[in-house]
């Protein structure tokens, strides 16, 4: 009878906080907007310039963006939350407008279904499903966001060199290296072409190319791009042909992508035994699974299959991870 009246409580709680979760979300994007538009006409006048050292004026735009689209979620991830900046910056580094706020959201409503679905469906015990539900909620948003991250970064890497060249083109035709970095946002697809984009609108909006570039790093956490900066600075400093160095630097970044392909090439095969490895219990249940179903069915029935299961996976989690480090090769 406890049983029975925790399951419905947690239900309860679950079904509360969904739905409190979706109507916030909602609300957020039905009204939050014009809310927001409206903070910005009030206090756009004042924003467009800064007062320097000297006592003059000189023009920047510094849209101050909130983590949400509504004022009390603002209030609630700067209290809650003990560093939002470092998670804003690896939401940035999706490219994709997802607020903090927005994440959140996502997480509990991705924790509220797991737990669920456990106590209802898969009829785990109570405290089970709720150590799965907060592993959900903080573990697969988590790894989604990673994903899209490393996969934009891939894609930049991938187009970069190219992108120099187009740089390189340009200081040799004569145009100075804002034009030239303005040539690259315009002519180059994205994430290279909308980066650099976003760099020409900041030097335009007040910001040197330094301060620009740094920024920028923030969002482009890779050796590639850190290098491109690394030279521009030490150039523009130091004087020198910047043409001729930032030819180099494309030369040095192609080699080092054929490099990380003729190692992905070497790995390929243990990563295809890692693969199986991993993938072998699984298949091994389903086959049981296929001919014996009573039999296979026991491990979610019983409690003592419970306790098995919940080994096996951790178990299996660590294995996982340790082939994944064997077969994981960085220049």
């Amino acid at each position: 009878m406890i049983g029975v009246d925790l399951e419905v409580l947690v239900m309860f709680v679950a079904v509360i906080v969904a739905a409190g979760s979706l109507v916030i979300f909602v609300g957020s994007l039905l009204f939050g907007e014009q809310r927001r538009i409206a903070r910005r006409l009030d206090t756009l006048s004042t924003r467009w310039q800064r007062t320097d050292g000297s006592g003059g004026t000189s023009p920047q735009l510094r849209l101050d963006q909130g983590d949400s689209r509504l004022p009390f979620l603002d209030k609630i991830i700067k209290h809650v939350l003990p560093r939002p900046q470092m998670l804003r910056e690896r939401l940035g580094q999706t490219g994709r407008p997802i607020s903090i706020a927005s994440y959140l959201i996502s997480s509990i409503v991705i924790g509220v279904i797991v737990t669920v679905a456990s106590i209802f469906a898969f009829k785990f015990p109570v405290g089970i499903s709720l150590l799965g539900g907060v592993f959900a909620t903080v573990g697969v948003p988590h790894m989604f966001i990673g994903f899209l991250g490393q996969r934009r970064k891939k894609k930049f890497t991938a187009q970069f060199p190219e992108a120099i060249d187009l740089i390189v083109r340009g200081l040799k035709s004569g145009l100075p290296v804002s034009e030239s970095i303005r040539n690259v946002g315009q002519e180059t697809p994205n994430p290279v072409g909308a980066e650099f984009r976003q760099f020409s609108d900041e030097v335009e909006f007040g910001k040197t190319l330094e301060e620009a570039l740094i920024d920028g790093i923030r969002r482009i956490d890779t050796p590639e791009f850190k290098f491109f900066v690394v030279a521009l600075s030490v150039q523009r400093e130091t004087g020198g042909n910047l043409g001729e160095t930032l030819e180099n630097l494309a030369d040095v970044l192609r080699k080092r992508r054929q490099m990380k392909q003729k190692i992905r090439a070497m790995a390929s095969e243990p990563k295809a035994s890692a693969w199986i490895l991993g993938c072998l219990p699984f298949l091994m249940f389903g086959l049981i699974f296929a001919t014996n179903s009573e039999y296979a069915l026991q491990l979610f029935t019983d409690p003592r299959g419970h306790v098995l299961i919940g080994a096996g996976l951790l178990s299996q989690t660590i294995g996982v991870l340790v082939m994944a480090k064997m077969v994981r090769f960085e220049i």
